[in-house]
């Protein structure tokens, strides 16, 4: 006879307010149908989201335990929130990539290093060198028509 197969942990993503998390839309609905009291949830990210900018939007990887135990990781801002603030823009241009059109917002060099250097806190970034991560920033400024002087 074979043994009965474990149930594998299930890992969730979810992007929430730092400080403001609630057990409303998306925290209650993804962690309730997997079994886990979304409250618990709450209490214990708002406590390690509190030195953070509150509303600060934060990306979650919460894992899943079979007896519906659960851990979770807290990662970085992402990247265009970092632009948009650095820049003290709303949102991007809507036009970007066209000739003649001013910037939405303008951002030095220095801030591009230090988004970059917010980024490679993350676990799953460490091992990538500062200059790509820096170059991988000035791919979103791009985007977000955001102009970068030295």
């Amino acid at each position: 006879m074979s043994k009965p197969a474990q149930a594998a942990a299930q890992i969730v993503r979810l992007v929430v307010p730092a400080g403001k998390a609630t057990a409303a839309p998306p925290v209650g609905p993804a962690l309730g149908a997997r079994g886990v009291k979304s409250i618990d949830f709450v209490k214990e990210f708002n406590a390690r989201t509190a030195n953070l900018v509150a509303g600060t939007p934060t990306p979650v990887l919460i894992t899943i335990q079979p007896d519906r135990t659960f851990t979770f990781v807290t990662k970085s801002p992402p990247t265009m929130h970092l632009v948009k603030t650095a820049a003290g823009i709303e949102t991007g241009s809507g036009e970007t990539g066209r000739p003649n059109v001013a910037p939405a917002g303008t951002l030095s060099m220095k801030h591009v290093f230090e988004i970059a250097k917010i980024k490679q806190r993350d676990e799953h970034l460490r091992h990538i060198p500062l200059e790509s991560l820096a170059k991988s920033v000035l791919g979103s400024c791009r985007s977000a028509g955001v102009a970068v002087v030295p």
